[in-house]
């Protein structure tokens, strides 16, 4: 997932810097969902590990 969000986040830089506002502000919004559902993922996922249910 982490390589998705990088992936994105480098298309939307590229984008940005060559004028494609549309498609670079489209990047940006994948990618920042993908890094909030990736978020919430490892928080679920430390907080079954630390109660010791995994």
């Amino acid at each position: 997932m982490l390589k998705w969000i990088l992936t994105f986040l480098v298309v939307a830089l590229i984008a940005g810097g060559l004028g494609f506002s549309g498609i670079a502000g489209a990047a940006v919004g994948i990618a920042r969902v993908l890094f909030f559902i990736f978020l919430v993922l490892f928080v679920g996922m430390l907080l079954l590990a630390l109660l010791g249910l995994t």
